[in-house]
């Protein structure tokens, strides 16, 4: 592998929009690293994209799982030595559309976060040593504007209708401020972190509802994964440009 070439791993890319972002990420020549629990997923998705011509190998990633993590990890390092490119993709939603947050399992919050939240941190964590090693590494959290509270909090936006899906909303908000503060460590450094919406994109995760595309979806984390150095950094993006905190 030349020296030159990237490496990108994609939390949760068998399918949907990771798998989406890996296929975008691979066809600009940057080396894939589909980060999956599955393995059976994780390689049929390998097989898809070495198909394209896209230099992918399969990781075994659990992000809810300590151990799971390091071993990830150390495999980037024993193989690679460096990570250039870090998206944290992987998320999930229970359901809760219509569940008012006095009623909802303290379970399924833990749960939501379990991934949503404290798997970013872990994955994040585990990954920033080989993120230092490369020239310019680049960080991309999978976010959404359901987790803004300027947007929750104004009583006649678009979202003003919607349920208030206090799981999902919150670890979204929550992923917002890991981002901030990353941002604030790395100020100093090549290493440039960003949160991102891809929109309301058609999904597993909403049960297909949404109105865009894996392909439109991934554009904007694809962007900001392979931001150039004068880019911004610390922000919360989406198609349109920068969305209210």
């Amino acid at each position: 592998m030349p020296e030159d070439t990237k490496i990108a791993l994609i939390t949760g890319a068998n399918k949907g929009i990771g798998f989406e972002i890996a296929r975008q990420l691979g066809s600009q020549h940057i080396t894939i690293l589909v980060g999956a629990r599955d393995q059976a997923r994780g390689e049929v998705a390998v097989q898809k994209l070495r198909a394209e011509q896209i230099d992918a190998v399969f990781v075994q990633l659990d992000v809810t799982a300590q151990a799971s993590i390091d071993a990830a990890a150390a495999f980037v390092d024993r193989t690679y030595g460096r990570l250039d490119i870090l998206v944290n993709n992987a998320g999930i939603s229970v359901r809760e559309w219509s569940i008012p947050p006095s009623e909802l399992a303290l379970e399924d919050l833990q749960k939501t976060f379990a991934t949503n939240v404290f798997g970013v941190f872990a994955v994040t964590k585990a990954m920033l040593p080989l993120l230092r090693h490369a020239q310019v590494g680049r960080i991309v959290n999978l976010s959404s504007e359901m987790g803004s509270l300027s947007i929750n909090g104004d009583a006649v936006s678009h979202l003003a209708p919607l349920p208030p899906t206090l799981a999902y909303n919150a670890s979204k908000t929550a992923l917002n401020a890991l981002t901030v503060f990353f941002a604030k460590e790395l100020r100093d450094t090549p290493i440039k972190i960003n949160s991102v919406s891809p929109g309301y994109v058609s999904t597993d995760l909403n049960g297909h509802s949404g109105y865009l595309s894996t392909e439109q979806g991934a554009k904007v984390p694809v962007t900001y994964a392979t931001l150039p150095v004068d880019g911004p950094t610390g922000g919360f993006f989406d198609a349109n440009g920068q969305v209210a905190w």
